[in-house]
């Protein structure tokens, strides 16, 4: 696991090009942590640039440099043309359709474009990565259209309605602080919005174009976001799983060392570790021990495989994330000449390389798989959720749909509807990474569709949280209905009080959208990881 580029202390995450995590991006997307380059990262900077000075005063033709792009790449552009080359290149790339992305998205994609251009390989200035910066740290956000990324090359008219506002065009939403010390949102063309952070437009310069469009970004910091959320998902489903595996009399046998052991999956050893101290000292549990029945259902009985086969594949994006954030994906990058095998382009000490980091499906192929892992972790909720309130199924100590005078009554039963719907919504999720529409006159003739991976995974994602919400309701309800005078797990308990805290049993029908908006919440907001982790007194897996 990437070692965190945040200051623990100070809140302050680093941009070096080298250590950037998930937990990061979402700091800096979501609690807007101060962003600092440090020294080792603009000597980098630096230098990558001293190398494309060094190719332009050379003459000689390198793609992205002085030629034309794409199907056009054997044009050549005369020196006096080059910047006006990067302006049209960005001005003709902000093509992007759609609906906006939000806040949090455009700032994950700030960051993600400073951290890959401050690794030293793209040749910007160093005014171009402080402005990125200043951005960040200012509140500066460029308003972007969320669609028009093929995942290669790189997520390009995303990015380049980013690079827009660099160089005082497009738009962006600026964070102003009003006169009685409030903060207002405000949405200003390009050159006014930088003029708020103290910037001004910047002229691009060779290679600069490019550098700023040709990448993964959007991509990758909706997959760090996606990571963070989606990790925090399978833990409040170990959570919610626990506390139906006791509302239904079941038995934490299925989460047993040894049957672990045997079978040496990581992510099965973490849930059913999570499941047996989640559930410690439950007197419900230890009430039936010796009851008549044989086995639980498998959606009780197989949560430790299932749960665990999730947190694997999270753990798979998390490793490509954690890879990508701190790579370099433009494309052509700069290099020492020493560092080459000698056919790249450039001059005696400067080599330039076109290649194709920019291409997605090192992010598209796991993100894909993420949609998978989710849906499947939603859907076993959703079977939970049933075991609780279908009377054909459920315990005989529970009432139909968790609701005394049922009949007169419906209780928690639209609620498993929601459950389903979202669960049928995410199986009907498209895999992107599978599609391919060649584009740029058939040079650009593999594409990864990796941001539309990377959206369809973030949804998944927040309709599985949703469900496992869901069944944290129906949990405690069910809890209502068990015998008074015996006493959930440790782990169990605080997250009954925890739900208890936003929702109140249900007695009478009500409408059930506010209760399924607060337990969804209570995930969300990791308000519930935190009441079970203090009575545990340590961390879930």
């Amino acid at each position: 696991m990437t070692e965190s580029a945040s200051d623990p202390e100070s809140g302050v995450v680093e941009a070096d090009g080298e250590s950037l995590a998930p937990a990061d991006v979402a700091a800096v997307a979501r609690e807007d942590a101060p962003v600092v380059i440090p020294d080792e990262a603009r000597e980098k900077v630096r230098t990558a640039r001293e190398r494309v000075e060094e190719v332009v005063e050379s003459g000689e033709a390198v793609y992205g440099v002085n030629t034309g792009f794409g199907e056009l790449v054997d044009e050549r552009i005369p020196l006096e043309d080059i910047e006006q080359l990067q302006l049209n290149l960005v001005r003709s790339h902000a093509a992007g359709a759609g609906r906006e992305l939000d806040r949090e998205e455009v700032r994950a994609l700030l960051l993600g474009r400073l951290n890959a251009l401050v690794k030293g390989y793209s040749g910007v200035r160093e005014v171009v990565v402080d402005h990125l910066a200043a951005m960040l740290n200012e509140g500066v956000h460029p308003v972007v259209k969320s669609r028009g990324s093929l995942g290669a090359s790189g997520d390009l008219a995303p990015l380049a309605h980013l690079a827009l506002v660099l160089v005082g065009e497009g738009e962006a939403e600026v964070d102003i602080e009003t006169s009685d010390g409030e903060r207002k949102t405000e949405r200003l063309p390009g050159d006014e919005a930088l003029a708020t952070a103290g910037l001004e437009p910047l002229t691009l310069r060779a290679k600069e174009g490019i550098a700023l469009i040709n990448g993964t970004q959007l991509t990758v910091g909706l997959a760090a976001l996606a990571v963070v959320d989606a990790e925090r998902a399978v833990r409040a489903a170990d959570v919610a799983g626990s506390l139906t595996t006791e509302v239904t009399m079941g038995t934490t046998a299925a989460a047993d060392d040894s049957i672990a052991g045997v079978r040496p999956h990581r992510g099965h050893a973490e849930s059913a570790r999570n499941v047996k101290r989640l559930t410690a000292d439950s007197e419900i549990v230890e009430s039936h021990r010796n009851c008549d029945r044989v086995q639980d259902a498998y959606s009780i009985r197989c949560l430790p495989q299932v749960h665990g086969a999730v947190r694997d594949a999270i753990r798979h994006l998390r490793e490509a994330v954690e890879v990508e954030l701190n790579s370099a994906t433009d494309n052509p990058l700069i290099f020492d000449a020493d560092e080459t095998d000698g056919r790249a382009s450039g001059t005696e000490n400067a080599a330039v390389l076109s290649g194709g980091n920019f291409h997605g499906d090192p992010l598209a192929l796991p993100l894909d798989y993420l949609t998978n892992a989710v849906t499947e972790l939603a859907a076993i909720c959703e079977r939970r959720v049933d075991r609780m309130l279908n009377p054909n199924v459920q315990e005989p100590h529970l009432p139909p749909f968790l609701t005394d005078g049922s009949g007169l009554r419906s209780g928690y039963m639209i609620a498993q509807y929601t459950a389903a719907a979202l669960v049928n919504e995410n199986r009907a999720t498209g895999r992107p990474s599978m599609d391919n529409t060649p584009v740029s006159g058939n040079q650009e003739d593999h594409v990864s569709m990796s941001a539309q991976s990377a959206f369809d995974a973030r949804s998944a994602v927040e309709n599985a949280i949703t469900v496992v919400g869901i069944e944290l309701l129906c949990g405690a309800q069910a809890a209502e209905f068990v015998q008074d005078d015996l006493a959930h797990g440790v782990g169990t308990a605080a997250a009954y009080e925890a739900v208890r805290e936003v929702v109140p049993p249900l007695v009478e029908d009500r409408p059930l959208h506010e209760d399924i908006e607060s337990a969804d919440a209570l995930v969300w907001s990791g308000l519930l990881e935190e009441r079970v982790e203090d009575a545990l007194e340590e961390p879930l897996a």
